[in-house]
C-alpha cells in the first residue's frame, strides 16, 4: 500500500510539505504502508541543458535525490510522477521523447515507482507511448513499479499486463462516496 500526494496537496506540493507528510506516514509502515508517491509538481518548469529532469528548486531545493534517499531511510519506497506525453497534466515537462533520459534519471535518484499519466499525449496511441517507457526503465537495471495511469482508454485491460505492473481502467477517483461508487461502475469486468 501507499500514499500519493495528490488528493492531499494537488500541485501545492513541497519538500517542507512532503517532509512533514513523510513524518506523519511513518507510523502506518507496520501496517502495510510501503510506498510514498509524490504526484505531479515536483519538476522544474525547465529541463536542464542537456535535457534532464531537475526537482523545482524553490519547491524541492535539497532536489530529488536527497529526499528519496531520505524515505529509503525512514523505510518507504520512492515514487515519482510523470506524463506520456509532451507535458503532465499540470502542463510541466513530460516523458514523451525523453523516455530514456528520464528513466535513467528517476533510477539514478533511487526511484522505486513510476505513476505515469496520458496528459498531452499528442494523439498517439498508448500501445506505442507507455511500451517506450517499460523499456526505459528496464534498461536502467533498476527495478521501478511501473504504473500506467492511462485512464482505462483504448482497451488498456488488453493490453497493459504485457507492458505495466498496473494500469488504471478509470478516470481519477476523489476522496468522496461518490467519485468512488462512479469510478466502481466504469471498471471493466472482462
Amino acid at each position: 500500500m501507499g500514499w500519493n500526494s495528490w488528493n492531499k496537496f494537488g500541485c501545492d506540493i513541497d519538500e517542507a510539505k512532503t517532509l512533514g507528510a513523510l513524518q506523519a506516514l511513518a507510523e502506518f509502515l507496520e501496517y502495510g504502508y510501503s510506498h510514498f508517491n509524490l504526484d505531479d509538481c515536483w519538476m522544474s518548469p525547465n529541463r536542464t541543458i542537456e535535457g534532464k529532469y531537475a526537482a523545482d528548486p524553490d519547491r524541492f531545493p535539497s532536489g530529488m535525490k536527497a529526499l528519496g534517499d531520505h524515505m529509503h531511510s525512514l523505510g518507504f519506497k520512492f515514487g515519482i510522477y510523470t506524463s506520456a506525453g509532451t507535458m503532465t497534466c499540470e502542463r510541466l515537462p513530460g516523458s514523451l521523447g525523453n523516455e530514456e533520459a528520464d528513466a535513467q534519471t528517476f533510477a539514478d535518484w533511487g526511484v522505486d515507482f513510476l505513476k505515469y499519466d496520458n496528459c498531452y499525449n499528442q494523439g498517439i496511441p498508448s500501445i506505442h507511448r507507455y511500451p517506450a517507457m517499460q523499456g526505459a526503465l528496464n534498461q536502467t537495471g533498476r527495478p521501478i513499479f511501473f504504473s500506467m495511469c492511462q485512464w482505462g482508454a483504448e482497451d488498456s485491460w488488453q493490453w497493459a499486463p504485457a507492458v505495466g505492473n498496473a494500469w488504471r481502467t478509470t478516470g481519477d477517483i476523489r476522496p468522496n462516496w461518490r467519485s468512488i461508487r462512479y469510478n466502481f461502475w466504469q471498471s471493466k469486468f472482462d
